[in-house]
């Protein structure tokens, strides 16, 4: 836990509060100047590098009027977008809030990043508030957030850079072979060989624990036509996980048919794995169909990668030009067989988007988790899912927007 009893660590905690609170003002909620010196008072009670915890203390102690949670929760986030379990690491300029004058609708400009229809929000914090937003906004931030459809070029090699710095550590997995340790099961076999000294007396005993293995990720990824936007962004998504992750990754590719990619994509450098894609596999863009690759991956594939021990994740917009019960069948198949089976639409990072096209009906009630894979914060909440490793209960489905 920060120790503050250090002067220069609480100035800077101090002014942190200040300008937190400044940002809630902005934001419309009342809350007077006193409450900041009672923060710091709760501060000396909780451990402030739980992001959690510190949240909770500060929602109490701001907010009187339950309407304010929803804006005091987007404040904060905002605010300590650059908050990396480091609190007192900040050190933040002093803010002044000079009147400005009030500006005409034809005078108001976008934030970068930020769409035509973003400002005039009834979400989005008000002008206002921008000043102390400054402070705390980074370029890596904006790229998170951003589609990778609106990319410009240089934005596409930043967020490759940071893609490439994500960590892909998968949950471990129990497999069937056992290691000599301190388990819950004997190794009658270890047990009976140490006590042969001992005539027919069993005088040591001796446990055994299940050996653990990283879980494997098999990729099935859509290079269709409709998916041309985010295809080779997703393609640079599959190389970093492929070369990150401590357990072998497989990685085909379908549209109208599957073509494993594993080779591949596992080059030392992204450009040439896409040189040698380009040049062997051309099957890209075209038309989706999606239930008949599915059923060359369960004949074909499935059992040669054991993958009812793997994650699986299918990366696709669900325009399917196949027959629907052809996917509903080969899909209920795959998850029966895989430990966990993730769909990843980027289209679902749409606030607008509602999956009513024929594949994704016939997909939908056979998946495990349907999440959406638009941006770069998309990508790190699948890595932290891939981390913890658990595998969602039949009646609950996931569905995570961002």
């Amino acid at each position: 836990m920060p120790d503050l009893s250090s002067p220069s660590q609480k100035n800077h905690l101090i002014h942190n509060l200040l300008l937190f609170h400044r940002l809630l003002r902005a934001a419309g909620i009342a809350s007077p100047p006193y409450r900041t010196a009672e923060a710091l008072q709760a501060f000396e009670q909780i451990d402030i590098s739980n992001r959690q915890d510190v949240f909770y203390t500060l929602r109490s102690l701001f907010v009187y009027d339950g309407g304010d949670y929803p804006m005091f929760e987007k404040a904060f986030n905002e605010f300590w977008k650059t908050w990396q379990n480091r609190w007192l690491s900040m050190s933040l300029p002093p803010v002044k809030a000079p009147h400005q004058p009030q500006m005409k609708a034809d005078e108001r400009t976008e934030a970068p990043g930020q769409s035509p229809g973003e400002l005039d929000s009834p979400d989005s914090l008000p002008p206002g508030s921008s000043l102390a937003l400054k402070t705390t906004y980074s370029p890596s931030e904006l790229l998170r957030q951003k589609d990778f459809a609106h990319l410009t070029p240089q934005e596409i090699q930043a967020v490759y850079r940071l893609i490439e710095s994500l960590e892909w550590t998968p949950a471990e997995r129990k497999t069937r072979r056992f290691n000599p340790g301190r388990g819950d099961q004997l190794d009658f076999h270890l047990t009976f060989r140490e006590n042969l000294r001992f005539g027919t007396e069993l005088v040591l005993l001796r446990h055994k624990t299940r050996r653990v293995k990283p879980r494997p990720i098999i990729i099935l990824a859509d290079v269709s036509g409709s998916m041309q936007e985010y295809s080779k962004i997703l393609m640079h998504f599959v190389f970093s996980i492929t070369a990150k992750s401590s357990q072998p990754v497989e990685s085909f590719i379908f549209n109208t048919r599957l073509t494993r990619i594993t080779p591949h994509i596992s080059l030392p450098k992204f450009e040439h794995a896409m040189q040698a894609l380009s040049d062997s596999v051309h099957s890209w863009s075209g038309g989706t169909r999606i239930g008949a690759s599915l059923r060359t991956f369960n004949i074909e594939w499935a059992w040669r990668l054991n993958a009812q021990s793997a994650a699986v994740l299918l990366i696709s917009d669900g325009w399917d030009r196949g027959n629907p019960e052809d996917l509903k069948q080969e899909i209920a198949h795959l998850q029966r067989c895989a430990h966990q089976l993730i769909w990843l639409n980027p289209l679902l990072g749409s606030p607008d988007y509602q999956p009513l096209t024929r594949g994704m009906q016939a997909a939908l009630p056979h998946l495990d988790r349907f999440l959406p894979a638009h941006n770069l914060a998309s990508l790190e909440q699948l890595a932290e899912i891939l981390t913890a490793g658990l595998k969602v209960s039949m009646p609950v489905r996931q569905t995570v927007q961002i």
